[in-house]
């Protein structure tokens, strides 16, 4: 499980690397194992088309091997999709200026990333779900129960943003972005009757989300963090360390048994 890379391919390939997933050219090495992105390839980075290609090489590799590689689709995707789509047009109904090309530059766009995307990536990207059950695990981008907003059941969901993301329907496009933007669900002294509610909706027995960078949430620095944030009463497990800004790139095992050391508390600090 891998969670916010944000353009940072060199960290990715070495986090990768590390764990034996990748050999030393860069290509897939985890045989049959099964490895999962949760979104957010893009901006504030260098390089987020390139970890779009990796990602993409690998699940091509990982299939060969009888492996698997797969990916969510995160809510920089969404930013950077609708920017390459509707540009700085006003969203309909708007107060103020409001438009994909407004937040992706405030979100940290990278001109680099749009000018590198292609009609392939598009296609790939639009067919990622958002939401997957792995192994008793639901598997979610955002810690939000926006999701619900779309059905049901998982498969409701991805079906149900996978039709406007075919769209181009500006206006569901942005509350596609709006509700995955929202987070903190899980967190305070009801979020562990939140993940009741979603599990028992979407299946699953743990959530596992990236998104909500771990050291916001425990109020420290992200250099301090070396493993997931386990929170609301065991049944979450966060994996977003913050990798743009200083936190390292984490490989999840899963299922993921906390352990010593900030990332693996079990106390989030409301703040």
């Amino acid at each position: 499980m891998v969670g916010d890379v944000h353009g940072h391919l060199a960290e990715l390939v070495h986090a990768l690397h590390d764990t034996g997933l990748l050999d030393a050219e860069g290509n897939w090495a985890g045989g049959n194992s099964e490895l999962w992105f949760l979104g957010d390839f893009v901006d504030r980075g260098p390089d987020g088309v390139g970890v779009i290609e990796l990602v993409m090489t690998l699940s091509r590799q990982a299939a060969e091997a009888g492996g698997a590689v797969h990916a969510l689709v995160g809510n920089h995707e969404i930013l950077l999709l609708g920017m390459r789509r509707f540009g700085d047009e006003q969203v309909p109904g708007s107060q103020g200026p409001r438009s994909f090309a407004r937040s992706w530059l405030i979100n940290g766009g990278l001109r680099s990333d749009q000018d590198r995307l292609t009609d392939e990536h598009v296609a790939w990207l639009t067919n990622c779900p958002v939401l997957a059950v792995v192994d008793d695990h639901l598997l979610m981008h955002s810690d939000t129960t926006a999701y619900l907003e779309w059905g049901g059941t998982v498969e409701e969901i991805n079906d149900a943003v996978r039709a406007v993301l075919a769209s181009d329907d500006l206006s569901e496009w942005w509350e596609v972005w709006r509700r995955m933007t929202t987070r903190y669900a899980f967190r305070g002294p009801h979020g562990s009757d939140t993940v009741d509610h979603v599990l028992e909706a979407l299946g699953g027995s743990r959530v596992v989300h990236g998104h909500s960078v771990i050291a916001d949430q425990m109020g420290v620095p992200p250099e301090e963090i070396d493993g997931p944030l386990v929170y609301a009463d065991g049944k979450v497990v966060a994996v977003d360390a913050g990798l743009y800004s200083g936190g390292p790139c984490l490989v999840v095992p899963l299922p993921y048994e906390a352990g010593p050391g900030a990332g693996g508390s079990e106390t989030v600090t409301e703040r």
